[in-house]
């Protein structure tokens, strides 16, 4: 477990002075992830907030090499990169061990780039892809995405008389990744810098694919005071609506077990795109967001007391 001295210690990859929005969870996440790199690191980065907020021309915030691609095809393009790097490994041109990562928005990984991720996945390109999951289509109107949860209020799931946000579940795009058999899957928070590091750490190290999926609140889609990032990524983990875990050839280990779950409501009620959830009418609703969360940490629960007793058997 590393300090924070010790952390601090390690050289900045993005730089400050770049344009994005005050409260943005999306440079905290990067700076953290890249921290586990230890060692020379390429990035890909997928069209996005992070994307077109770093590189205004004619000036950059990225201290590595650093590949622009559309939104659908970060994954694909950096897997290119790294088989190109194999190859002139096995050529005796290229001596030095190199890193590759991909950053994308979940606009750019849940939906439109969700093909070209599997494909690498499957693939089993040395690289790891690291999702900043803020919700929604930020970068271009906070339209809703498949990572948007049930009843936010967005331009394309606009609240009214015929609407209460959006209607349907999001997309559990963690256990998806873990579908595809990968070495190592996990979900973190930049309120967790340490538990984030050491998985970060961890997913740089193995040897084929890896998918980090990061919690990046957005201030101006989530309506709330950008001083209050922080709190709301603890306030999510403690609600367990964003759960800490990471899964480890197929094994699931929860890493951050609130001493007290917080009901949901508590992570709720300080976004303003949860604001029409609490006036009459919609308790309704709710409950239901409630016990949603609710079963999904007693499976996560359940799936990792199964894995543990499968371990000891063995």
């Amino acid at each position: 477990m590393a300090t924070l001295k010790e952390l601090s210690s390690i050289p900045e990859m993005l730089a400050p002075g770049h344009r994005l929005c005050a409260g943005c969870g999306a440079p905290i996440v990067v700076r953290q992830v890249l921290r586990g790199a230890k060692a020379p690191v390429v990035v890909g980065n997928a069209t996005g907030c992070l994307e077109v907020s770093t590189t205004i021309y004619p000036y950059t915030s990225w201290r590595t090499p650093w590949l622009h691609t559309a939104f659908e095809n970060a994954a694909a393009s950096l897997s290119g990169v790294e088989a190109a790097y194999k190859s002139l490994k096995r050529q005796g041109k290229i001596k030095e061990d190199i890193k590759f990562v991909a950053f994308g928005g979940d606009g750019g990984t849940y939906d439109i780039g969700f093909q070209s991720l599997s494909g690498a996945m499957e693939r089993g390109h040395n690289m790891v892809y690291v999702c900043y999951d803020n919700g929604a289509y930020m970068n271009t109107g906070i339209q809703r995405s498949s990572a948007t949860p049930r009843g936010a209020d967005t331009t394309t799931t606009p609240v009214g008389k015929m609407m209460p946000g959006k209607r349907g579940q999001r997309k559990d795009l963690t256990k998806i990744m873990a579908a595809h058999d990968i070495p190592y899957v996990a979900q973190v928070s930049p309120a967790h810098w340490n538990d984030l590091y050491q998985k970060a750490e961890k997913a740089f190290a193995v040897d084929g694919p890896a998918f980090i999926n990061a919690l990046a609140p957005c201030p101006r889609g989530w309506r709330y005071d950008p001083k209050d990032t922080i709190e709301l990524c603890r306030l999510a983990v403690d609600t367990c609506f964003w759960p800490l875990y990471e899964i480890v050839d197929g094994r699931v280990r929860i890493t951050y077990k609130p001493r007290e779950k917080k009901p949901v409501t508590e992570f709720l009620k300080v976004q303003g795109r949860f604001r029409h959830l609490f006036q009459p009418g919609n308790e309704g609703l709710l409950e239901e967001i409630q016990k949603d969360v609710d079963r999904k940490w007693e499976e996560l629960l359940a799936l990792e007391a199964m894995h543990e007793a499968v371990a000891q058997k063995a």
